[in-house]
């Protein structure tokens, strides 16, 4: 269900199954070509177009939020801009768009309409919130493995990612958002030691 997953540092994953997926593309070390690139928001560390350019293919697909489509547009065979709570489908891949906000402070707005999603690949559902505080729409998540924010300052911090973890209940819990830019690899310690034995830190693959 994890051993799949390879966590390229902040809030870049990538998932390798009979497709590969990337999470957030920034500051990428290898050029291993995606055919599916999901991208939150348009933040230059979740929208990077050198790194988007550095994976992406003529068959490669980007679902991102709507204010990301026209940069990315250029750049691959096709691109799918995406609201909240809807819906994209590539071959046997599931996407669910969710909202991404903070609700303490003013990096993310509601109102902007960006993104977290949840892919369903193989039977197993992967949530990658974007960039969020703890949020309401959290409860309806159902997912088996979540990536939650830790870093703090854009986004929730370990504690609150802890309690996230408790309204989302996946069977895995694993951090990002630190190490780069904001967050240390000591507030992903400090999540674990909160969450326990769910809590799973993929180090980071050079």
């Amino acid at each position: 269900m994890i051993d799949n997953i390879e966590f390229l540092g902040h809030a870049t994953f990538r998932i390798r199954s009979a497709r590969t997926i990337y999470f957030d593309p920034y500051q990428l070390r290898s050029d291993e070509p995606a055919d599916i690139i999901l991208i939150t928001h348009s933040h230059f560390d979740h929208l990077s177009v050198d790194d988007v350019k550095k994976i992406a293919r003529r068959d490669s697909v980007v679902i991102c939020s709507k204010d990301c489509v026209e940069q990315v547009t250029p750049l691959v065979g096709q691109v799918i801009g995406i609201d909240p709570f809807e819906h994209a489908e590539v071959g046997e891949i599931s996407v669910e768009s969710v909202p991404a906000y903070n609700t303490n402070k003013d990096f993310h707005p509601k109102e902007n309409n960006w993104n977290g999603y949840i892919v369903t690949l193989g039977g197993t559902r992967y949530y990658h919130p974007g960039d969020t505080d703890k949020i309401p729409e959290m409860k309806d998540v159902q997912t088996d493995v979540a990536f939650l924010p830790v870093g703090g300052t854009y986004t929730m911090d370990y504690q609150e990612a802890a309690k996230a973890v408790q309204l989302i209940d996946p069977t895995y819990a694993i951090p990002m958002h630190y190490g780069s830019i904001v967050g240390s690899e000591n507030d992903a310690k400090k999540f674990v030691e909160l969450v326990g034995s769910r809590a799973v830190v993929i180090p980071q693959k050079s």
